[in-house]
């Protein structure tokens, strides 16, 4: 978001600079929200509640903002990928620890801030391949992907082994 979401804004909608900023603000202020309330959150849905929901809400934001004509809908779009988001890598990291300890905890990390150096430049090459909104709408794909896959794990670990 921090690398392409002002560039969408100023570029496929024609939103003045200062505008396409709080785009980003928008969605780094639900972000922040969602992370504070974290807590309760999960202890109300529990984490694969977090995880699908989170993720649905993240992939269908993403798609609103990508695709959407108007600057308003847009920040709309960036505020609810901002609330899903914000608790699925605190969620993933707790629930690697627990199903695999710290090489969970590893590998999860390395995944999700691997995601973060690899994803802005392949968004880069989409976006100059097929354009910046069809390119943005790859994270909703990965969103939804996120909701898929914390759906699938529910209840991992949680099961008695088998002597």
């Amino acid at each position: 978001m921090s690398d392409w979401s002002a560039l969408h804004l100023t570029q496929d909608l024609g939103a003045a600079p200062g505008v396409a900023a709080l785009g980003y603000s928008a969605f780094a202020l639900a972000m922040t929200v969602g992370r504070v309330s974290g807590t309760a959150v999960q202890e109300r849905f529990g984490q694969t509640g977090v995880l699908v929901a989170g993720g649905l809400m993240a992939a269908g934001g993403m798609l609103v903002g990508a695709l959407a004509p108007v600057t308003w809908l847009v920040f709309a779009g960036f505020v609810v990928m901002g609330l899903g988001l914000s608790n699925i890598f605190p969620v993933a990291i707790g629930g690697a620890g627990a199903l695999a300890g710290p090489g969970g905890v590893a590998t999860a990390s390395t995944l999700g801030y691997g995601g973060m150096l690899v994803g802005p430049p392949v968004i880069g090459f989409l976006a100059d391949w097929l354009s910046m909104p069809i390119a943005l709408t790859t994270v909703s794909v990965l969103a939804a992907l996120a909701a898929a896959l914390g759906y699938a794990a529910r209840g991992a670990g949680r099961h008695p082994p088998e002597a």
